[in-house]
């Protein structure tokens, strides 16, 4: 792991709430899809983020920051990098990293800003020709949170082996697709998931539902990955 001083590309927004960054890094890092950094505010104050792209991508970082008036923690981290147009962070960080050792079926589950952490990994699936079947399920509360549903599903239609499963939370006229809380669409869905490799990321009590109610499904805690896990009981 490394400190590394990084220019500010570009910050722009992708809504009302989530922040899309590039990063330049000083010096280019190796680092595996799946993992994050932390971008250092002071010597005590360091904060976690997904790392978006993937190794595949060259040496831009993307990041995808959920913020806002009411969120000061990372609104403050966008802040700065407005004010000052470079960073410092840290890097690589984390143990949720893509595997590659086996065939396994990949679900790939996320809420929200979540959806960061498991783009890195499906970018580097697709880079990297990996035949593996790829369902990517990507639940928000309303349907304007999907703040990339279109690269999201440009990647599926052009992947024979990769299917995108967008499930709103909040039921609307607008939207005809899948409702309810997205582990509940796994659930409904996969009556076994004791062969399937499982990578989430949300919100730490989404995480936990989603380990729990996977576990009763036959899922083996050995298939799961999502840096919350080693935040939870």
């Amino acid at each position: 792991m490394s400190e590394i001083k990084c220019s500010v590309e570009s910050l722009t927004a992708f809504n009302d709430s989530v922040y899309h960054v590039v990063l330049r890094p000083e010096q280019a890092f190796e680092y595996q899809a799946g993992q994050y950094l932390m971008v250092k505010m002071s010597d005590d104050d360091k904060r976690p983020f997904s790392i978006a792209s993937a190794p595949s991508d060259g040496d831009l970082i993307e990041l995808h920051i959920g913020a806002s008036e009411r969120h000061s923690y990372p609104m403050q981290v966008i802040e700065k990098m407005e004010q000052q147009q470079e960073i410092t962070i840290l890097a690589p960080h984390g143990d949720a990293q893509l595997v590659h050792d086996n065939q396994r079926p990949i679900i790939l589950v996320a809420g929200g800003t979540g959806f960061s952490y498991i783009r890195s990994i499906l970018r580097q699936l697709v880079a990297t020709n990996d035949p593996r079947q790829v369902t990517i399920y990507w639940g928000c509360k309303d349907l304007h949170h999907f703040y990339l549903l279109e690269e999201a599903q440009q990647i599926a239609d052009a992947n024979d082996n990769v299917e995108l499963v967008p499930v709103v939370e909040n039921t609307s006229s607008d939207w005809q697709g899948v409702t309810g809380l997205v582990h509940h669409a796994i659930l409904d869905r996969f009556n076994d998931l004791s062969n399937h490799e499982i990578y989430a990321a949300g919100r730490f009590e989404m995480v936990g539902a989603i380990r729990d109610a996977f576990l009763g499904q036959g899922m083996k805690i050995e298939h799961m990955h999502g840096d919350a896990l080693a935040y939870l009981k």
